[in-house]
């Protein structure tokens, strides 16, 4: 056979393996597609993946079946993830937790950016500072001079160990250089009950878990941390606007597909969830619950948990967070 009869079979050869992977994508999805939400019904993360599961249900006319896997903080349902089989038709939209910080953690059986392919930030959610309304302050300057006059005396709750509110606890400790204590509690639930019992002094949650209670006067906010003010609060400042840009703290759902899932699936996947998130009544429905859409590119993604996963790990190394590794 001559080099060129070699290279045209060759070539034939791989146009021929390659069919079976483009005419699937062409006809993506042919069935249902399993959306695995990594937590309990009822959620941020849930109604996150609901309205944008069904918007995309609509648009490919397959099911998107929502799958409910809680536990260890998001990790379990972000495990069924990575093994499941590499078609696109099972998938997740996952959290900073599971995502970015718990492998930093504590052993978990995956590895973010190995073992699962990154589709879409779908949305971030600004986390909220409030205090007690029996804390004497109005404002982030106010409090940090409130816990240098007391250290070791006024607590922070958390919705446990390892958790992005206690991160974030932990970060403002080390940016504004000051001493108070973790208090941690089995959900945001009770660390919200607490501090309405002015149980402990101050809190850093997911911005709408606090809402409710921040409009009715029951707790006091100081500070978002996302970029800009939360259309949803907007008399309360950013912690960039108070002078603590490195404060910046979010709450992020993403996308993810298991690993080896076939780049123009992953394409169909971005397109199909992207189409939904730029629905205008899908919009709407979500900054309700204080969620901005993103909606980027695969490896923008990919750099993003990257970016997170180093400054988590880094706020836990710096602040001797105890870690289950």
């Amino acid at each position: 056979m001559t080099i060129t009869r070699k290279l045209l079979a060759g070539l034939f050869l791989g146009l021929f393996l390659l069919l079976p992977t483009l005419a699937s994508a062409q006809t993506f999805p042919a069935k249902p597609i399993k959306l695995i939400v990594p937590f309990p019904a009822g959620g941020p993360n849930d109604i996150i993946a609901r309205v944008i599961g069904q918007r995309m249900s609509e648009l490919s006319g397959q099911p998107v079946l929502i799958d409910n896997r809680g536990g260890q903080g998001g990790v379990l349902g972000t495990d069924a993830v990575s093994k499941a089989a590499p078609d696109g038709y099972t998938i997740a939209i996952s959290s900073a937790g599971a995502l970015a910080i718990s492998p930093s953690m504590e052993k978990v059986a995956y590895d973010t950016l190995s073992d699962l392919t990154p589709v879409t930030l779908v949305a971030t959610v600004p986390e909220m500072l409030v205090v007690a309304t029996n804390v004497p302050t109005k404002d982030i300057g106010e409090l940090i001079a409130l816990a240098k006059a007391q250290p070791g005396k006024l607590n922070f709750a958390s919705s446990g160990p390892g958790s992005l509110p206690h991160l974030a606890g932990e970060l403002f400790k080390l940016t504004a250089k000051i001493d108070i204590v973790h208090v941690p509690y089995r959900g945001a639930a009770p660390a919200v009950n607490d501090l309405l019992g002015q149980q402990v002094q101050m809190t850093f949650l997911d911005l709408p878990v606090l809402l409710p209670q921040v409009k009715a006067g029951a707790l006091r906010p100081i500070a978002v941390g996302s970029a800009e003010r939360a259309p949803t609060a907007p008399d309360v400042p950013t912690t960039a606007e108070a002078g603590f840009p490195a404060l910046r703290i979010e709450n992020w759902y993403g996308m993810v597909a298991p690993k080896g899932t076939p780049k123009e699936i992953v394409t169909a996947l971005h397109g199909l969830a992207t189409k939904a998130m730029a629905d205008p009544a899908v919009k709407e429905k979500l900054a309700a619950q204080g969620a901005t859409l993103i909606g980027d590119e695969p490896e923008h993604f990919r750099q993003f948990i990257a970016d997170e996963t180093a400054k988590w790990a880094k706020v836990i190394k710096d602040a001797g967070v105890e870690t289950a590794k």
